[in-house]
């Protein structure tokens, strides 16, 4: 499982570091080669199966591809190992269902540092086949044919020996290929000594095949040997005697039978998209020898069951290579996270470590007396950073090392990005593909127009190339479907550059420009044709940190702004912090991002924090004169909120003074905050004015409750949900829904259940928290009078409490009001016009506890200051009407 880290080793003087190379379970990957072998071998085991047809499907292939550095070429070493011998594959994956079959593994680096000509590879598949300790006649004579016209010079041993393959595989090969030839020669009955007639023993061995000759029978049977016997031997005819080596293992008895398994990695290498030789040649080797096995590992997916590539190949298409063709269903499982099988066949991403596994890579590779040498703090360190990729934790251990020679590495030492990922990345890119990856970096996500448009090119075809990449990451139901490895995205992000094209500071500022640019043509297109709030959304996310990070002019993002705050939906759109920030406000685009924010956030913080974050806003005068308006008016709305009415106030008048877009809501703001101080007829003047844009429905629903018209209320309620409705503002529908649940949660608790169902449908996908607790407490003065009423009351209190917002906290104690007068419990209500008072304390919200005081049939202990529309004992009436009108239902059963 673990071999010695050179590198490692030799990084330090300690006597007592253990490195060793860990290799980090891929049970996934070997379950997926156990599975594609053995249907494998059973295909070639059946009676129909037949070497020579050349038009059969191939699924003889699989491939395993991922970015640089996920560890494919170890994958691929421990697979040759795993196949050469049971002792070499790790326990935990198990044994195979082949147990009883022949396997001959045999690794080919096809690295250009490698050197490895297709020559080479032809030659490392016959060595290994040597093993077998007999000759291969047919492919035999056509090699030593072809060696000795193409390398007159030097003799084939010679090079077996200089090229590692003897020493390799053994030194059987030249002995073989001897005896082959000697056999022939001698069914031939040609004289002579047969090395230096090899040319005229591949003619007479033609004309013996054409002729038929009995003593030629065997050879005979394979019936493209005299053709290709015939033809030129040039490099063009060698790639087609791959054949001659299926047909002579075809011929195998049962009990030498073998099954190659051709292992070719670093398949990148073999050459570009548009330089396609020596693929093509190696292609007609896998084609050719459909009793072989192979397994290519390299960055990217096979394209050879793609039709567009038909010319430069010579066998393209699904139908030729069913196991290499995309699924049929709508998610590409190959380009997913997971390591899987694609469609019926075979193209896998090697996926990235987990957590675990980077822990445990990283615990096992440096050690001191048998305890981990890395600590976990610092593991913990790497593996974040890392994304999973092995070959940032390999950076990190020798970075490990480095610091460890002057002193002990520390955490902090490995917030660090390594540039030599860079270069590993783009290496076998081309140059408009590098563009485009940059400038996709600056993205969370993208689809081919939007990756274009960034990178500024005038064809999508580069963006293309690059999504088939194994980096680029696809998400079929994503807004937009491709994003980057994390890793690699924060590397090219903020890494050193050192490589020939590197951007300087200006060529990000003009990427991030087209950026923004491209997110906002996006969204106004889609936006021409209706609205779409995730489109919006998914383009603020993207927009604002462009903006801030690179301070560009805000252009369409204050336009979004506008449309964002306009649904009341409120899903968070805030970006992350940006590395190395300050808290100030220093540009338009920091305000922007930190007012949308501050909205989006007051449903999960208490409004006092809102106000802060909103008067921060507001105080830099960063932003243009609509946008800091927006910030002033929802500013005076949670200064309402908290209770202070009067910076409300003021907050409020400037806003509807100024005439802008918010001054119909800032008129309802007024109203609302005259119906707070009690002074209903002011408030209800005010209300008809409004309209729509005021929202005129639901502030008369507002105040008409609590004067007890609870039929009254809930028509305007109703009236304002179908308004909204009808322009398309969800947030707007469900909060005046979630007002009606509740106006009819004190008269009727069957209608109010079928109403607060409603609203809970009309909430689902929105984050409004002030109309959550609505809903809940609208549920809570539905069942008051029973036994289960309460249960919820403390939690409620403590939730409203901790949301800052005293409207809520009001609404509630009036339902627990509600229940005690029910059960005629006049102390428990004495209690609740207590906190009532507590909360009233400012001046406002004091009419909540005349209507407690009404429920209970109490007494007012002192004059009211409340205005009401009508004389006060009608209100009084309509309110201990409900509470006896309840009492008539009795005890509903839960």
């Amino acid at each position: 499982m673990a071999g010695r880290d050179l590198r490692a080793l030799f990084s330090t003087n300690d006597p007592g570091l253990q490195a060793a190379e860990a290799f980090t379970n891929r049970q996934m990957q070997w379950d997926l080669v156990a599975t594609a072998l053995t249907g494998h071998l059973r295909r070639t085991a059946d009676p129909g199966f037949d070497v020579e047809d050349l038009q059969a499907p191939r699924e003889n292939v699989m491939v395993f591809h991922g970015v640089g550095g996920i560890g494919k070429t170890t994958l691929s070493r421990k697979i040759e190992a795993a196949l050469g011998g049971a002792g070499q594959r790790p326990a935990q994956w198990g044994e195979p269902a082949w147990a009883g079959e022949r396997l001959l593994p045999v690794r080919i680096d096809l690295a250009r540092s490698a050197g490895t000509s297709f020559e080479d590879l032809l030659l490392t598949i016959r060595a290994a086949l040597s093993t077998l300790g007999r000759p291969l006649p047919a492919f035999d004579v056509a090699l030593r044919r072809y060696w000795e016209q193409r390398h007159p010079a030097e003799p084939l041993e010679e090079y077996l020996h200089r090229g590692g393959l003897m020493g390799r595989f053994g030194k059987a090969l030249p002995q073989q290929m001897q005896s082959a030839m000697a056999d022939v020669a001698q069914a031939l009955l040609l004289p002579g000594t047969v090395g230096t007639a090899v040319g005229q023993l591949a003619g007479a061995l033609v004309r013996a095949l054409r002729e038929r000759r009995r003593t030629v029978r065997a050879l005979a049977r394979c019936t493209r040997l005299a053709d290709l016997l015939e033809a030129d031997p040039d490099l063009e005819a060698l790639s087609f005697y791959p054949h001659l080596l299926a047909w002579e293992l075809a011929q195998l008895p049962a009990d030498k039978r073998v099954t190659p398994v051709v292992l070719l990695d670093t398949f990148e290498d073999v050459g570009d998209r548009t330089h396609r030789d020596l693929e093509r040649l190696i292609q007609r080797v896998v084609w050719l020898m459909p009793n072989a096995f192979f397994i290519v590992t390299g960055r990217s997916r096979l394209q050879w069951a793609d039709p567009a590539v038909q010319g430069q190949l010579d066998y393209t298409g699904p139908a030729a290579w069913p196991g290499l063709a995309a699924p049929a269903s709508a998610v590409p499982a190959a380009r997913t996270a997971g390591a899987t099988a694609r469609g019926r066949g075979w193209q896998v991403l090697v996926g990235d470590f987990s957590p675990e596994d980077c822990d445990d890579y990283l615990a096992r590779r440096l050690s001191h007396g048998g305890q981990p040498l890395i600590s976990s703090g610092i593991r913990q360190v790497i593996t974040g950073r890392s994304h999973g990729l092995p070959l940032y934790l390999d950076l990190s251990v020798l970075r490990f090392l480095e610091i460890r020679r002057t002193r002990e590495p520390a955490p902090s030492d490995f917030d660090h990005d390594f540039g030599a990922l860079i270069a590993r990345t783009l290496s076998d890119l081309t140059p408009d593909e590098r563009h485009v990856l940059r400038s996709v970096s600056l993205l969370d996500a993208f689809d081919l127009p939007l990756a274009t448009a960034a990178a500024g090119l005038p064809r999508e075809a580069p963006a293309q190339r690059l999504i088939e990449r194994p980096f680029v990451r696809e998400n079929a139901f994503g807004l937009w479907p491709y994003h980057l490895h994390g890793l690699i995205r924060s590397t090219i992000r903020s890494a050193d550059d050192a490589t020939d094209d590197a951007w300087t500071d200006r060529d990000w500022q003009r990427a991030a420009q087209r950026a923004l640019a491209a997110l906002g043509n996006q969204w106004a297109t889609a936006e021409a044709t209706g609205p779409d709030r995730a489109l919006l959304a998914g383009c603020l996310r993207q927009g604002l940190p462009l903006a801030r990070d690179f301070g560009l002019e805000l252009g369409w993002l204050a336009h979004a702004a506008w449309a964002y705050v306009s649904d009341s939906v409120w899903e968070p759109i805030a970006p992350p912090a940006r590395p190395g920030s300050t808290d100030g406000l220093e540009t338009p685009a920091d305000a922007l991002v930190e007012l949308l924010a501050a909205l989006a956030r007051r449903q999960h913080e208490h409004r006092s924090v809102t106000a802060s974050r909103l008067t921060a806003v507001t105080a830099s005068g960063l932003l243009p004169a609509d946008l800091h308006e927006m910030g002033v008016y929802y500013l005076a709305k949670a200064h309402r909120d908290l209770g202070d009415s009067a910076a409300s106030r003021h907050g409020m008048r400037l806003v509807a003074d100024g005439g802008g877009r918010l001054a119909p809501a800032a008129r309802r703001g007024l109203a609302h905050l005259a119906r707070l101080a009690g002074d209903f007829p002011t408030a209800y003047d005010t209300a008809r004015t409004l309209g729509w844009a005021g929202r005129q429905h639901r502030v008369e629903g507002d105040i008409l409750w609590p004067h007890g018209d609870m039929d009254r209320a809930a028509a305007a309620y109703a009236a304002a949900r179908d308004q909204a409705e009808q322009h398309g503002v969800a947030g707007e529908r469900a909060t005046s829904q979630a007002q009606r649940a509740l106006a009819l949660a004190f008269t009727d608790p069957d209608t109010a259940d079928d109403e607060l169902h409603l609203a809970e449908q009309l909430l689902t996908g929105l984050d409004l928290r002030a109309t959550t607790l609505t809903v809940k407490i609208a549920a809570l003065a539905r069942d008051a009078g029973t036994p289960r009423c309460l249960d919820t009351a403390r939690d409620l209190r403590a939730e409203s409490h901790d949301a800052g917002i005293t409207a809520a906290q009001a609404a509630l104690e009036l339902a627990i009001a509600f229940h005690h007068a029910v059960l005629d419990e006049q102390d428990k209500i004495r209690a609740v016009i207590d906190r009532l008072r507590e909360l009233a304390r400012t001046g406002d919200y004091a009419y909540n506890a005349d209507i407690a005081h009404y429920m209970g049939g109490l007494p007012l202990t002192e004059p009211s200051t409340t205005r009401w529309l009508e004389p006060e004992e009608t209100v009084r009436r309509r309110w201990h009407t409900l509470v006896t009108d309840r009492r008539h239902l009795g005890i509903r059963l839960p």
